[in-house]
Order: structure tokens, then C-alpha cells, then sequence
């Protein structure tokens, strides 16, 4: 199934590299995955990682193992793992360490939930969470990795946010890293939207001027 869904995308992906697309695999499914894509453009990435490259930490994949099988990125902080396993920012911070020392790219996710949103408190909410993912990083890591913003409220519900707050999410998600980084940093890393992205809305995202691209899910 995932050969044939890896070969299915790959067939309708043009021949140059203007874009970066990645699919992120499960676990399981990763060898078949970067096996299927090797010779295309498509990109891979793991859904998770642990932030240790070795030790006792039974059913957990590290980035040394991920970059040994040749994915190219790895998913962090989804707000499925922020919620269900109770990943902190501090893990999803050690977790990009890792990444990077590894040679791998991190694709940050960052998010607010439906009581956040409506309580007005969404930029500082998540303005917090990617100060605290980059803390420790370099400029140039900081410049080459992906942020990807997904509303909580807009994952899986067929509720996605509006033109203008994607745009005015991912604008504060740069602007955090403008402060932090510079504002040559904030211009270079790519931000992502992610939250109910389907072909009927995808044209709307992308013509804002600071979502670089879509984290695409199941909608």
C-alpha cells in the first residue's frame, strides 16, 4: 500500500526541484517509502523520533536510525504527540537537536486549541512554542528547517482556519523568529500551514504572502 501511494504521488510531481514535496510515513512503512521514492524528487519523512541517538527506550526510533535509512526530515511536536503523549517543548526542542546533529531537517509543528483561539491568546501561545523548539539552535539551522503552524481546532474537523488567519498565524510565527534569529533567518525558513488542507481551499493558503507551503494531512 505505501509503494503504491508513494508511486502514485511521485507519478504526478513534476521533474524539477522548485518545490519540496515529502511524504511523512509511519514507522513501519519507512523502508518501502524511501525505497519507492529513492530515484524521484519526493522527499521523505518520519512521523516522530526520540531525542536519543541510542539507549533503553523500548519502541522509540532515533534520528541516528532514521538518517541511517535515509529519510530527510522528521516531524516534530504534532499536536497528536503534544496531546496524547504528553511531548513538552523542551522534548520537542532536544528532539530537533538531535535532528540537525543527525544531518536531518525538522519540520516543527506549533498550534493552538479552540479555547486558545477564542480567548484572543493564539500569537503568544504559540509564539511561545517555537521560541522555545529553536532555543539553543544555530542561525543557519534555524534558517534551513520547516515551522509548520496547525491550528488545533482545524485538524481532521473539516474546520479549517481562514485565509486571513493563516496568514496572520504564520505571519507571527516568523515574526517570532525575526526576534529571535534576525529578520534574514525569519525570511529564509518556510512556514507552513496545516489544518483541513484540501484541494478547494489550497490555492487561498499559498497566495498568502508569508505560508511558504502546506502540511498536508487527511482531509
Amino acid at each position: 500500500e505505501a509503494k503504491a501511494f508513494v508511486e502514485a504521488v511521485v507519478s504526478k510531481l513534476p521533474s524539477n526541484d522548485l518545490v519540496d514535496v515529502a511524504v511523512a510515513a509511519p514507522a513501519v512503512d519507512l523502508v518501502t517509502t524511501i525505497e519507492a521514492a529513492k530515484d524521484s524528487v519526493l522527499k521523505v519523512a518520519a512521523q516522530n523520533c526520540y531525542f536519543e541517538n541510542s539507549g533503553a527506550y523500548t519502541g522509540e526510533t532515533s534520528p541516528k536510525v532514521l538518517a541511517e535509512m535515509g529519510a530527510d526530515y522528521v516531524v516534530i511536536g504534532h499536536s497528536e504527540r503534544r496531546d496524547y503523549f504528553h511531548e513538552t517543548d523542551e522534548d520537542i526542542n532536544k528532539k530537533a537537536k538531535t535532528i540537525f546533529a543527525n544531518g536531518l531537517t525538522p519540520i516543527i509543528c506549533c498550534g493552538e486549541s479552540l479555547e486558545t483561539y477564542e480567548a484572543g491568546k493564539a500569537v503568544a501561545f504559540v509564539g511561545a512554542q517555537v521560541s522555545a523548539a529553536l532555543e539553543g539552535l544555530s542561525a543557519e539551522q534555524v534558517a534551513s528547517l520547516v515551522l509548520a503552524y496547525e491550528p488545533i481546532w482545524a485538524i481532521g474537523t473539516g474546520k479549517s482556519a481562514t485565509q486571513e488567519d493563516a496568514q496572520s498565524m504564520c505571519k507571527a510565527v516568523r515574526d517570532v523568529v525575526a526576534a529571535d534569529f534576525g529578520q534574514e533567518v525569519a525570511d529564509k525558513v518556510r512556514v507552513q500551514y496545516g489544518g483541513s488542507v484540501k484541494p478547494e481551499n489550497i490555492k487561498e493558503y499559498m497566495a498568502c504572502p508569508d505560508v511558504d507551503g502546506a502540511l498536508v494531512g487527511g482531509a
